[in-house]
């Protein structure tokens, strides 16, 4: 009897011990998600009027063009980001490279292949010996895995992972990236830079910053300034017979990657076609067998981080959230549908809208919206924390905005429809809708919107239900 008491009394506190060290770990999960939200680079945010956005540079490669937005603008300067655009012409290969922090990329128009290289991971595309000595004329290869990419497709990479891509389809490929330079991850200034692994850049797409003189540079001045205005890729710093030591092979070889004979940039064409190992598949039918982390602690993502997710196809209808056959529909992709961006601190959000149709006026709750027009074009209005409209005008593709946390916006499309892609600086961006049937207005009592508004209780019944629509809102009568 006394030995069963016994056994009752530790099993109980064996489940007491367990119930508190599960309560204390996942504490330690939340504490540590929230410093790391809390570490991400506050910046001035003094908006006074917001404008669409168009590219303010443009360096030529020999096989495509790089497009910047000014990272100084004070839009871009309130949301902590920097944002560019690749036009990449038919068999045009973007030479690797990294950058300092999380990079956020979504392929508007075309198809091709995507490569990312994580350090420690193993080259698990391999070329069998048999098949290689079938072909003497080409080495036998083996290489990170590659990943197909076309439009609609949203990909993630991580801070310092080197990465490239390849136009291998019959037209201009383009992407349009949105690099986080308020992550926690970035130890430097909060300026792009980027660090190319090949090719000749042009010292502006290194850093937008670059050609702007001393916010780059410092005050330093003499030759050391010079140097900083001078382009090149990694390879060029290294002294060369150093560099051949550590290759082991000849130092011409190194003063090739050096000093690039042709004035290429950083897209140069490849004259066959890239051949990279990748499985055959159906570009259309595509089935992702890659492999998702739906841990929540620190132990195993170094044991998947080689397989992790990198992409999500958020253009696909039938991946909606929220969809009205008469207005159109708007997808989400955060830490919940691509684990990878729990990492990041980025999510996105694709809206398409029918004809003159309206995305119910929201504020976001925990992130800046840098929202790029891919097709079409419509009306915005933006909102501030005083009532003061800050943006109320036309944007059309090709044209960014950026829409602060808390900022109040709504949109409404043209007779010919508009599409766009936000980028959000938050791994679960939240937004509270004004209007519809999840709205802030719709949770309210009758008595309060009356009291608030001073209006009479039919009319603050009809504000409360006279819209019954969801997210998108189909065109009526005031919209022609």
């Amino acid at each position: 009897m006394a030995s069963t008491s016994l056994l009752c009394l530790g099993l109980g506190f064996l489940i007491l011990f367990h119930a508190c060290f599960a309560q204390i770990a996942q504490g330690t999960d939340a504490t540590r998600e929230q410093r790391q939200q809390q570490q991400r680079f506050q910046t001035q945010c003094n908006i006074q009027d917001l404008n669409a956005l168009e590219p303010q540079q443009r360096v030529e490669s020999e096989a495509g063009v790089t497009e910047f937005w000014d990272q100084n603008d004070d839009q871009l300067q309130c949301a902590n980001v920097a944002v560019f655009r690749h036009r990449i012409q038919q068999r045009g290969l973007v030479v690797p490279s990294y950058t300092n922090t999380p990079e956020l990329f979504y392929v508007i128009q075309g198809r091709g292949i995507h490569g990312a290289v994580f350090p420690g991971c193993p080259e698990t595309y391999q070329e069998s010996q048999q098949r290689s000595s079938e072909s003497q004329s080409r080495s036998q290869d083996q290489h990170q895995k590659v990943r197909q990419i076309r439009e609609g497709d949203l990909v993630a990479l991580p801070t310092g992972s080197a990465n490239w891509i390849y136009n291998d389809g019959p037209s201009e490929l383009v992407v349009v990236a949105l690099v986080d330079v308020g992550n926690s991850d970035n130890q430097l200034d909060q300026f792009l830079r980027k660090f190319y692994l090949g090719g000749n850049p042009q010292p502006q797409l290194q850093g937008y910053s670059q050609s702007q003189g001393s916010r780059y540079q410092g005050s330093q001045g003499g030759e050391g300034g010079d140097r900083s205005r001078r382009g090149g890729n990694l390879f060029r710093g290294f002294d060369e017979r150093l560099l051949a030591e550590a290759f082991n092979v000849n130092p011409d070889l190194i003063s090739k990657l050096q000093r690039p004979q042709m004035q290429k940039g950083i897209i140069v064409r490849v004259e066959e076609e890239l051949r990279v190992l990748s499985p055959q598949r159906g570009r259309e039918q595509e089935q992702e067998q890659e492999q998702e982390f739906q841990g929540s602690g620190d132990n195993g993502i170094e044991e998947t981080i080689c397989t992790m997710k990198l992409k999500h196809n958020i253009n696909d209808p039938s991946g909606a959230d929220a969809y009205n056959p008469r207005g159109g529909r708007v997808a989400t992709v955060n830490r919940f549908n691509l684990p990878i961006l729990r990492y990041i601190q980025l999510s996105a959000e694709k809206g398409n809208l029918y004809q003159n149709a309206m995305m119910a006026p929201h504020w976001n709750l925990n992130a800046h919206s840098v929202v790029y027009i891919t097709r079409g074009n419509g009306r915005m209005q933006i909102v501030a924390e005083n009532g003061e409209n800050v943006f109320d005008g036309q944007i059309r593709e090709g044209q960014l905005i950026v829409v602060p946390q808390g900022f109040a916006v709504v949109k409404r499309a043209s007779n010919r429809g508009l599409e766009w892609i936000s980028f959000k600086t938050n791994d679960v961006a939240k937004t509270s809708q004004l209007a519809g049937r999840a709205s802030v207005i719709r949770g309210l009592p009758l008595d309060v919107i009356q009291n608030s508004f001073q209006v009479s209780r039919d009319e603050a019944q009809r504000l409360k239900y006279n819209r019954q629509e969801l997210t998108v809102f189909t065109p009526g009568p005031r919209s022609q």
